[in-house]
């Protein structure tokens, strides 16, 4: 099958692949994999650069990489598994099943030292850590005093917690919210919140719960919180820019990934490769099963990927976050992934309705359900706002459609 048949110029679509190259070329990226395809079927993939930049070990399409925030949407997937299952509803209180959660209180002003708080006016519902709208926070974010508590806490950075994930929950629900909950947008832990209900419904650890109903049903074999040691020659570097181009921020044979975690992350502690998450990009398109086994409802999915902010209000309305892994303008937030609402407004060539995520490691994925399209690109370069690439990939992606 031609790209023609599937409905791209072939002399258009190595535009593609030619972004993520012009970055390794310059030194700005170790490494750019990319791959669209439609309707199922792969219409273009392109892999470029290092595994290891000093090493000179190359990239290869069975490479693993660290997904970050691309875990968001796998796990959230696994909490409205239980939902569909009656085990969970998203009005429910997370009280219900996180008792630390009951009578939080917000932030009202004072200092990171002493902070002046007040009651919060309602309890924080499944939906609000599902969109985001609970009033957690980040401690990267560093852009407000209770980003700084989280800090103190050592909670939302990058670094592997010496804590277990009850562990972190508990003390995540002993710091002040950022705002009442339902009343704003903001990137934070909320997903991992979401991690520990599973966990506490479901009586499984996050790790068992999602290999058990998710990745091995998709047979996502290589998407886990941790790597095994024979798996470690295929694992990834991750970099961090630097004036001249970038510099090894975590090595890959000596990655923290060797062990699992103390903290299952399920906001981003996820690796995984690209035929693992073509897999599940190709579970979403096709409505929520793949090669015969269903993971998630047709109609569940489809509620997921509406606008679930409060009024129909966009993120740009309402977001406190001045960092997040998506344009905030045109664009909503469902349950577990961003999802565009007015593509003008977007400010790139798109469909209404696509929905989809990225990682702090520059990697990021979409579903267009309009024109049957998923996009993966995987690279390993920390944080994710340092170059434009995901909105010049969108254009690169759609300029090649007939």
């Amino acid at each position: 099958m031609t790209p023609e048949d599937l409905g791209f110029d072939s002399d258009r679509l190595d535009r593609i692949g030619a972004l993520g190259r012009s970055y390794v070329d310059r030194g700005k990226l170790p490494c750019a994999v990319v791959q669209v395809a439609r309707k199922g079927q792969v219409v273009y993939h392109d892999r470029y650069g290092s595994a290891d930049v000093e090493a000179g070990r190359p990239i290869s399409d069975d490479s693993i990489f660290r997904i970050y925030s691309m875990t968001k949407p796998i796990t959230s997937v696994g909490l409205m598994q239980l939902y569909e299952q009656g085990r969970v509803l998203l009005e429910h209180p997370i009280a219900k099943f996180l008792p630390e959660f009951a009578d939080m209180s917000v932030w009202a002003g004072g200092s990171t030292q002493k902070p002046q708080t007040r009651p919060a006016g309602r309890d924080i519902t499944v939906r609000d850590v599902l969109t985001h709208t609970s009033g957690l926070t980040y401690g990267f974010h560093h852009q407000h005093p209770v980003d700084a508590i989280y800090r103190r806490n050592k909670l939302g950075d990058f670094s592997r917690p010496d804590y277990d994930l009850a562990t972190g929950i508990e003390r995540l629900a002993g710091l002040p919210l950022l705002f009442e909950p339902g009343s704003a947008w903001n990137y934070g832990m909320s997903t991992d919140v979401c991690g520990r209900l599973i966990e506490v419904i479901s009586g499984q650890a996050l790790d068992h719960y999602l290999d058990e109903h998710v990745c091995a049903p998709l047979g996502m074999a290589d998407t886990a919180f941790s790597v095994d040691t024979t798996d470690l020659a295929r694992m990834t570097a991750n970099y961090m820019p630097t004036a001249d181009g970038m510099t090894m921020l975590d090595k890959a044979e000596g990655t923290s990934y060797r062990h699992r975690p103390d903290f299952l992350g399920g906001g981003g502690g996820l690796v995984s490769t690209l035929a693992d998450y073509q897999r599940f990009c190709d579970m979403l398109l096709a409505g929520g099963t793949l090669d015969g086994t269903r993971v998630i409802g047709r109609k569940t999915l489809e509620y997921m990927t509406r606008n679930h902010l409060p009024g129909g209000s966009l993120l740009n309305d309402l977001g406190q976050s001045t960092f997040t892994e998506s344009v905030m303008e045109g664009t909503g937030f469902g349950l577990g992934f961003s999802v565009v609402v007015d593509p003008a407004a977007s400010g790139a060539v798109t469909s209404p309705g696509v929905y989809g995520w990225g990682g702090a490691a520059s990697t990021a994925f979409w579903v267009d359900p309009v024109e049957e399209l998923t996009v993966i690109f995987l690279t390993q370069l920390l944080p994710s706002n340092t170059y434009p690439i995901r909105r010049q990939l969108q254009a690169a992606v759609y300029q090649a459609l007939r």
